[in-house]
Formats: C-alpha cells, structure tokens, sequence
C-alpha cells in the first residue's frame, strides 16, 4: 500500500466539509494531519483518489492528491509521527 496526502480547499462561502471527511474517513487507513491536510494508506492511486473525493465538491474547489515517501521533517502531535512512522 501506498501513503497519499490529501489536501483540499473548498472555496464556496460556507462550503461543508462533511461530506469530504466523511468520504477521507471511509479509507482503512488515514490520518489527519491538520485542518485540511490528511494521510490516506491504500492501494489506490492518486487519480481514483481524487476522484473519490471530487464526488463531494464544486467545480471550483481545490484538491491535491501526492504520494508520500519517507523523506520528510516537521513539527507535528506524536500521535501523527507515529501514524507516519507506521504507515510510510
């Protein structure tokens, strides 16, 4: 399985982010990583990732789907260093 970060801005005023939470959470496996960053675990790809997702926006929102690879630092919870240290 690969790991993805999972990005999204939804720009209509008042948009909900229900639905595409609902859909993140649906995964095995994800983290949440801050307000609208996650990690998702699946054998998946990016594009049907994405398209999961684009189900539950507007045509003007915003997403970004990219594959994760241990190379990384950064200033997070230790509950999140331990989802990535497990899962990448």
């Amino acid at each position: 399985m690969a790991v993805y970060s999972v990005s999204y801005d939804l720009v209509k005023s008042g948009q909900k982010y229900d639905a595409v939470i609902s859909e993140i959470k649906s995964f095995a496996e994800w983290c949440h990583v801050m307000d609208s960053y996650w990690f998702v675990s699946t054998v998946l790809s990016a594009e049907q990732i994405r398209e999961r997702l684009q189900k539950h926006t507007d045509n003007n929102d915003l997403i970004l789907v990219m594959q994760v690879l241990k190379n990384h630092s950064g200033w997070l919870k230790q509950e999140t260093w331990d989802w990535i240290n497990k899962h990448i």
